[in-house]
């Protein structure tokens, strides 16, 4: 460990570089549905992604960065030679974060998640050894690609056939819009607290029994649905929009709705995502500052902050050209169609994140987008847009693990030993 503060600097430039491309492009999903049916503008957006991107990376990350960190690779091989764990940890960041730019530069909406884990079993494959990786544990985030995005996508079509058979196919639809709308904001707010308050609390010391996690969350729940009736009411119906368009009052209120969606969503993402940058980050610097591989230890406040911010800068300098993809055509977005897209993708995010496994944002959300195309029919669905996007994540895998490998070596022949 003779480089020590080398190794510092450069697990936090090349984390905060890995954290820039989360945001341009992972966070950019997150966003595309409220921009993509306009109940956002981009600036909007971007304010939105800064508070609760944020909040959500730095209140609720710590149980999937633990994942990151040690559970893909075993580290009982190189106990002796600490400095093999830091420049693969270093390579897979800087890796993940030259992929994940080439990918948002031409607007793809790729998975970081598949950059960074693709990248460490690259590194640990050839740094270490075939038998180090722990490929059950890589088998069971490979099944939550596959699983996350059916799931959302059922959730989204029933949230969406709800909605339908509620409000949009009954014979006063505003009415019935203004009564199950706040339903729909309680379950945002509760679903939300609740999930953060059983599992995303722990490593800042917050520790609340069962019930008293529940009564939190319906709080919460009741405080939020309590300002979207307010907003609701301040609403302007023009009953001469709807000769056009029939539900164009309708979408008015789905669009006060989508903003807590969103608010949702970028919180789930948060807290699921920022692991990606900052578990490798976490190792590198336990592992510089104890002088040793350690399989567990304390994930330093700063780290979190790190990545958060990352994120939110990403997602303004860069995120537009991926919002574009995601948001304006995979499939027609109203705000109706993008809020039951967004609280299914929020919801099985923050589920994932809870139980430590770091699922693909990208994956949840383009499935709930295509569970709610699915509820309009096959026809309303880009297939594609939707064909390119499942090409570029196939790519992401070998992309991120070959160049993990590429780094890896130059970082060796850097700094190693001879």
């Amino acid at each position: 460990m003779d480089y020590m503060t080398w190794y510092l600097v450069m697990a936090a430039a090349f984390g905060l570089f890995m954290a820039w491309g989360i945001g341009a492009n992972d966070v950019a999903n997150a966003m595309a549905t409220s921009v993509g049916a306009r109940a956002l503008t981009i600036k909007q957006a971007i304010l939105v992604a800064a508070v609760f991107e944020f909040a959500g990376a730095f209140l609720a990350g710590g149980q999937v960065t633990s994942t990151i960190r040690k559970g893909i690779i075993d580290t009982s091989a190189i106990i002796d030679t600490p400095d093999t764990l830091v420049f693969g940890m270093l390579s897979a960041l800087l890796a993940a974060g030259i992929w994940l730019a080439i990918a948002s530069r031409r607007g793809w909406p790729v998975s970081t998640t598949h950059s960074i884990v693709g990248a460490i079993v690259g590194f640990a494959a050839v740094g270490i050894g075939m038998e180090a990786v722990k490929w059950d544990k890589v088998g069971q985030i490979a099944a939550s690609w596959v699983i996350s995005p059916v799931l959302s996508g059922c959730i989204a079509f029933g949230i969406f056939m709800s909605v339908q058979k509620l409000i949009l196919g009954t014979d006063d639809p505003i009415r019935n819009a203004r009564r199950y709308v706040p339903i729909y904001i309680f379950m945002v707010g509760f679903i939300m607290a609740l999930v953060t308050l059983f599992k995303g609390l722990k490593h800042v010391g917050l520790e609340l029994s069962m019930l008293e996690s529940y009564a939190i969350a319906a709080a919460v729940g009741l405080v939020t649905m309590g300002i979207g009736i307010m907003l609701i009411r301040r609403l302007k119906i023009d009953p001469s929009a709807d000769l056009d368009l029939r539900f164009t009052n309708v979408e008015k209120i789905f669009g006060v709705l989508m903003i807590f969606t969103a608010c949702g969503m970028a919180f789930a993402h948060g807290s699921n995502d920022v692991a990606n940058a900052v578990g490798p980050v976490a190792a590198v610097v336990s592992t510089v500052t104890s002088g040793a591989v350690t399989q567990k230890s304390a994930l330093p406040s700063w780290v979190l902050l790190l990545g958060a911010f990352g994120i939110v800068f990403g997602l303004a300098t860069y995120g537009f050209k991926v919002i574009r993809t995601v948001g304006r055509k995979i499939t027609e977005l109203t705000p109706s169609r993008g809020f039951a897209a967004e609280l299914a993708a929020a919801t099985t995010v923050v589920l994932a994140s809870g139980t430590g496994i770091p699922i693909s944002t990208t994956h949840t959300l383009v499935g709930a987008v295509l569970g709610v195309g699915f509820a309009r029919g096959v026809g309303a669905i880009n297939l594609p847009v939707v064909g390119s996007i499942f090409l570029s994540w196939v790519v992401t895998l070998p992309a991120g693990g070959l160049l993990a490998i590429l780094f890896f070596f130059i970082l060796k022949s850097i700094f190693g030993t001879p």
